[in-house]
């Protein structure tokens, strides 16, 4: 069952990872259709299936490697699906065991949610709710993942440390900051805001005046959403308040990440520390980065995992302090 798990939480990590870069390469409608592509379950390359996509979808054109990146993606995507159904089942069976039932069958709950958003955001044509959604979705299930690999670990922290139990309110704050932050970056991301901002350390001259949060967190209808809808200055609104979002989250981070530090009795919270400390500092460093270099797409993958990473982190700290000490 752990094992079963393990693998089910690396390969969620992957489909986190395909997904950055699915959208990244703005491949999101690579396929018009879903979850096919093309009418096709795989990308069409001969000459006839290439030309009978085109007949199908005359407003788009294929172009192969967008074709190959969605497709990609969905396919380890519906692999997941059937590791987290074989996660359930096996969960089913042996629930005489004292197996957790409800994180499994939660899984199989939020997969099906996922596919169902993967699918509205090809026919909603990349509407930015649906596409932040469908990321933290993916998120979210990798949480969960992560958190019933912690239930099936047998390990436990000695004493009951009352200092360790007065941090619990704190850690639940960080992890909601995090999540916070995480769905920030999705809305600026889903809506083609990543370079609206390419100055540091906030925006080019005249930001404050030109801010738009009214626009910046509405939603235009339209019929295609394909990058974005909203004008410069709900844009450079999106991107700024993604960076002060990313200062609050390092400021109280380092804050929490010392105060955990120095209360600990384990040596198992002092490395949690540390390690929310690298993390943080990696994931800053990469911030940084995409504005310095101009959204490079390893920059801008690794921002997402290491996102990813961030909130794991945060899981862990938080499940550690609740239920093992």
């Amino acid at each position: 069952m752990r094992k079963l798990v393990l693998a089910a939480l690396l390969l969620a990590f992957v489909v986190v990872i395909l997904g950055a870069y699915t959208r990244l390469t703005d491949a999101g409608l690579g396929c018009p259709d879903w979850p096919g592509c093309y009418g096709f379950l795989h990308v069409p390359m001969h000459d006839e299936h290439v030309e009978q996509a085109e007949a199908a979808f005359p407003e788009r054109p294929v172009e192969a490697h967008k074709a190959w990146n969605e497709m990609i993606h969905r396919y380890f995507a519906g692999a997941l699906g059937l590791v987290i159904l074989a996660i359930f089942l096996f969960s089913l069976i042996k629930r005489a065991h004292h197996r957790p039932l409800k994180l499994p069958f939660l899984l199989v709950g939020l997969v099906c949610f996922q596919a169902m958003l993967g699918m509205w955001t090809v026919t909603m044509n990349l509407m930015p709710l649906v596409v932040m959604g469908h990321l933290l979705g993916g998120f979210t299930v990798l949480s969960c993942l992560f958190l019933l690999l912690l239930r099936l670990t047998p390990y436990r922290i000695p004493g009951g440390d009352p200092r360790l139990r007065q941090m619990a309110g704190f850690a639940l704050l960080g992890l909601l900051i995090v999540i916070g932050q995480i769905a920030l970056g999705g809305w600026v991301s889903a809506n083609y805001a990543a370079l609206a901002c390419t100055e540091l350390p906030i925006c080019e001259t005249n930001w404050l005046q030109r801010l738009d949060f009214p626009g910046a967190y509405s939603v235009v209808a339209t019929d295609n959403y394909e990058f974005g809808t909203h004008d410069y200055d709900e844009r450079m609104t999106m991107h700024i308040m993604h960076r002060f979002g990313a200062l609050l989250t390092f400021v109280y981070l380092c804050w929490f990440a010392s105060r955990l530090y120095k209360a600990a009795s384990s040596s198992l919270f002092r490395q949690l520390a540390v390690v929310l400390v690298l993390v943080l500092g990696l994931q800053v460093a990469l911030g940084v980065g995409n504005v310095v270099f101009s959204l490079p797409i390893a920059i801008a993958v690794a921002h997402n995992a290491v996102g990813a990473c961030l909130l794991l982190t945060m899981v862990m700290i938080n499940y550690t302090l609740l239920r093992k000490t």
